[in-house]
């Protein structure tokens, strides 16, 4: 429910055919090779590990550096494995030779708890032997901290009612055995003990540290003259005013969030990647973004829910605005502002002003201005684009069928405002993508806390750690995401409910397009109840009088969106199910 886009057959979207039902166990397009690949990177890190010995002329220090590397290795492709199919099969240190008879293949898979714990122990060894830091020319090699954080990650999605007993496990998992021996694959028992120790694993990379100084920390811009003043009235957050990080004043929250994602931070110095790496293709898909009239190709549109999400600048949302920061549908601003090096036009429709510094970040919509400055060729920079039907970038006047915004929106978060992609000069800055951001770290301490209504004392990498629902922690965490946008955070009179409810709206929007929205659904049982509401956009069958209209837009890809219990999982491709008899396929894809 974050974004769309009507040219998957062009661009090799399979994600998009994946929610239009295209995908099965039999036709995966690129997800077949996915399982498959896992599995041979495991293969090769077991090859590793048996036979690191015959390398007689390596150092102590090498073959423990290369033990490390191999077994995060292995343990993340357990991961992605676990993320995307499910329980996996495990084969520990096994190495199965490619000549071998079938049945030496053979085996069932894991139930999702033996999957965590395993994929949990491999990186907590892995961890010992990782560098805190690498050197920047290797930056993306995994640290200390990227396993830590992948076991945060692990143990607050295990901790959750997908994986965690309740009505949702049993809704989804309830009659889903294992073949081989009657074993429920997701326990159907609740353990709030998973929160605690989920709480305890955020926390301890939260409070990583090295020559004594904390390892982690949000990215954030000094405050200059282009800053704007935080909005007026807001006494919902006694902290609000305070100076960051215990408030909000003295940061610019519009280039501290942009600025991590575009390419202008220094990306292998960014404090808030906890794991990061360079990415090309992040760099090449902006141009999905990009006019089609200037070279792009004006299709990877966010949501009309997306575009609501976001606060309003005081805090508040859309549905319950300020007097002194009102929302509304209705006319259009009358004078241009700027701000944080940021332009917003005059003529902009008025539900986009007065929004939180991350809107602005994010999205790219009717009138929006896209600097472009790279570009030394006129008409291809400093434009103001729109996508009326009769606009150039617009359903009416793109030259390509297909490229046009089919909710009227699209996403900015990584365009930065050199970025170009006509006329001479035209270039794009590198970009960098975070796998786990110490906000993710920070929003998923809160949660785990929040969860807990006993005291639980667990044991996390040989330290014991005992934990209980501490608002002042879960506030104290929650509210410095919010203080970077710019943004009151909790005032701590909240109960668990709101907490929750807050968690839920906030991660949606901090990260959006970040690869995270897809799973937090699944793994807070809320899967069917948010996607079964209608895509809406803007009315771009519409001139700018009608344009501005919430509607489902008139193609019949969105219309052909499905909502299934089996979409929770890829289908394990079929060709392996038929291989092994003891694999049993996901449920709902067994036909």
């Amino acid at each position: 429910d974050e974004g769309f886009t009507s040219f998957f057959t062009v661009h090799n979207y399979n994600g998009i055919r994946f929610v239009l039902g295209e995908i099965n166990a039999n036709s995966m397009h690129s997800f077949r090779s996915v399982w498959g690949n896992m599995y041979k990177i495991i293969r090769k890190c077991n090859t590793i590990l048996a036979r690191i010995d015959e390398a007689a002329d390596m150092t102590t220090k090498e073959r423990f550096e290369i033990i490390g590397y191999t077994r995060f290795m292995r343990a993340y492709a357990y991961y992605n494995i676990l993320m995307d199919f499910g329980p996996p099969i495990i084969l520990e240190d096994k190495v199965i030779e490619s000549n071998a008879a079938l049945e030496e293949y053979d085996r069932h898979r894991s139930t999702y708890d033996e999957a965590v714990e395993y994929i949990c122990s491999e990186l907590e060894a892995a961890a010992d032997l990782l560098p805190y830091t690498v050197p920047l020319m290797e930056f993306g090699l995994p640290t200390k901290g990227a396993a830590y954080g992948l076991v945060a990650r692990i143990r607050l999605i295990h901790a959750s009612p997908l994986y965690n007993g309740g009505s949702v496990a049993r809704t989804f998992f309830g009659n889903w055995k294992r073949s081989t021996d009657g074993e429920l694959y997701v326990s159907q028992t609740y353990d709030e003990s998973r929160w605690a120790l989920a709480a305890a694993a955020a926390k301890r990379v939260m409070e990583l540290e090295n020559s004594g100084t904390p390892m982690y920390r949000l990215h954030t811009v000094q405050a200059d003259s282009d800053t704007p003043d935080l909005p007026e009235g807001v006494t919902s957050d006694p902290d609000y005013y305070n100076e960051w990080p215990n408030g909000a004043a003295g940061i610019d929250p519009y280039r501290s969030y942009s600025e991590m994602f575009n390419g202008e931070a220094v990306i292998p110095v960014n404090p808030e990647y906890v794991w990061g790496r360079r990415s090309g293709a992040i760099r090449e898909h902006t141009r999905m973004s990009f006019p089609q009239r200037l070279d792009g190709w004006n299709g990877l549109c966010l949501t009309q829910k997306v575009v609501d999400a976001f606060s309003m600048v005081d805090g508040r949302s859309i549905n319950n605005s300020s007097e002194l920061y009102p929302y509304n549908e209705t006319d259009f601003s009358k004078n241009v502002q700027t701000f944080s090096g940021y332009r917003l036009n005059a003529g902009v429709n008025n539900m986009y002003v007065n929004r939180e510094a991350r809107f602005y970040a994010s999205v790219g919509f009717s009138e929006c201005f896209w600097p472009m400055t790279s570009s030394t060729s006129s008409g291809y920079y400093n434009q103001t684009i729109t996508y009326y039907y009769n606009s150039p970038n617009g359903k009416g006047g793109v030259t390509t069928a297909q490229d046009y915004p089919i909710t009227g929106y699209v996403l900015k978060k990584f365009i930065h405002p050199s970025d170009s992609w006509g006329g001479t000069n035209a270039r794009r800055m590198d970009k960098g993508f975070p796998i786990i951001r110490f906000a993710e770290i920070l929003l998923s301490y809160a949660e785990a806390l929040n969860n807990l209504t006993a005291s639980h004392t667990v044991q996390i990498g040989g330290e014991t750690v005992t934990l209980s629902r501490d608002m002042e922690e879960i506030k104290k965490a929650f509210n410095q995401v919010r203080y970077r946008a710019g943004l009151p955070g909790m005032d701590g009179t909240e109960d668990a409910e709101e907490v929750q409810q807050m968690i839920v709206d906030e991660r949606f929007v901090e990260f959006l397009f970040e690869n995270r929205r897809y799973y937090d659904v699944r793994r807070w049982g809320i899967y069917e109840e948010v996607e079964s509401i209608p895509i809406r956009g803007m009315n771009v069958e519409g001139t700018k009088e009608v344009f501005y209209t919430r509607v489902i837009p008139n193609t019949a890809r969105i219309g052909s969106r499905i909502v299934n219990k089996r979409l929770n999982w890829l289908p394990i491709p079929l060709n392996e199910v038929r291989l092994l008899p003891s694999l049993d396929q996901n449920p709902g894809w067994e036909e």
